[in-house]
C-alpha cells in the first residue's frame, strides 16, 4: 500500500513564546524556516506522488521552503483543532483552566469553548488522510509514497488512530516541529513505520519495487500477522 508522510509544520513564533496558536495566522520563525530549509533536503531522494496541506500559513510556508517545486493542494479536513477562546492564550494560563486537565487526561470528552470538539478534530482528520491515501493508491499505485503537511494535534490523532488506541492516550504521542511521521494503511490494519522522525534517512522509507518484494512478501507477512515474529510464537 502507499506511504503516507505527516509533516509537522516548522517552528512558530507562537511554538517560541509558549502560546496556542490555534488556527491564527502566525508564520515561522527562523529556527522553523531552517527546520523546513533542513526537512526538504531529507525529503529530496523521495518521490512524492501527492502533497496536501492544511490551509494554515505555518504549513504553506514549510512546504514552500522544503519542496519548492511542489504544488500542494489544500486539505481543509488536515487544519488545527479550533481551539475557539483558548486561542492565542499563553500554555501557562490556560493550564489553570478546569479544561485542562480534561484535555490531557481524558481528550475525547475535551470541546473547547466556543471551538471544536478534540473528538470531531481526530474524526475528520482520519477520515481526510484515509481518503487521500486511497485516492493515491488508485491513482500511482501501491508504491507510491504522498505527504500531508499539518499541525501537532492532528498529526497525534491520526497516529493515534493507526495504532488502534483510543484518542484518550493521543497525548503520549509526540510530534515535533517539522518532524516526519510514516504509516502504512493496509486492508487488514495500517501500520506505524516511523515516528517523529527528525534526522533519519528518508529515501528508505521508499518502498522497493514489486519484482525485488515478491520474494520476501511471505515471511513479512507472516511476520506481521503474529505481531512480532518468532519470538510471539515462543
Amino acid at each position: 500500500m502507499a506511504t503516507l508522510l505527516l509533516l509537522r509544520h516548522g517552528r512558530t513564533t507562537a511554538n517560541a513564546d509558549g502560546g496556542l496558536a490555534g488556527r491564527q495566522p502566525v508564520e515561522l520563525d527562523d529556527t522553523g524556516r531552517a527546520q523546513a530549509t533542513a526537512v526538504g533536503e531529507r525529503l529530496r531522494a523521495v518521490p512524492l506522488a501527492a502533497v496536501v496541506t492544511s490551509p494554515l500559513i505555518r504549513c504553506r510556508q514549510t512546504l514552500e521552503l522544503a519542496l519548492p517545486q511542489a504544488t500542494p493542494v489544500v486539505e481543509d479536513g488536515l487544519i488545527e483543532c479550533d481551539y475557539g477562546s483558548w486561542e492565542g492564550q499563553p500554555l501557562k494560563k490556560l493550564a489553570k483552566e478546569p479544561l485542562w486537565p480534561v484535555v490531557q487526561q481524558h481528550p475525547s470528552a475535551a470541546i473547547f469553548p466556543n471551538g471544536e470538539a478534540m473528538a470531531a478534530m481526530a474524526a475528520r482528520a482520519v477520515a481526510a488522510v484515509r481518503s487521500w491515501d486511497a485516492r493515491v493508491n488508485a491513482e500511482h499505485g501501491p508504491e507510491a509514497v504522498w505527504l500531508a503537511c499539518s499541525h501537532g494535534d492532528v498529526i497525534k490523532a491520526i497516529v493515534a488512530d493507526a495504532l488502534g488506541v483510543h484518542l484518550d492516550a493521543f497525548q503520549r504521542i509526540v510530534a515535533d516541529p517539522a518532524s516526519v511521521t510514516a504509516i502504512r494503511f493496509t486492508p487488514l490494519r495500517p501500520f506505524l513505520v516511523r515516528l517523529n522522525d527528525t534526522g533519519g534517512d528518508l529515501a528508505a522509507l521508499v518502498p522497493p519495487p514489486a519484482k525485488r518484494r515478491r520474494r520476501t512478501s511471505r515471511v513479512a507477512d507472516s511476520d506481521a500477522a503474529v505481531g512480532g515474529g518468532a519470538g510471539a510464537a515462543r
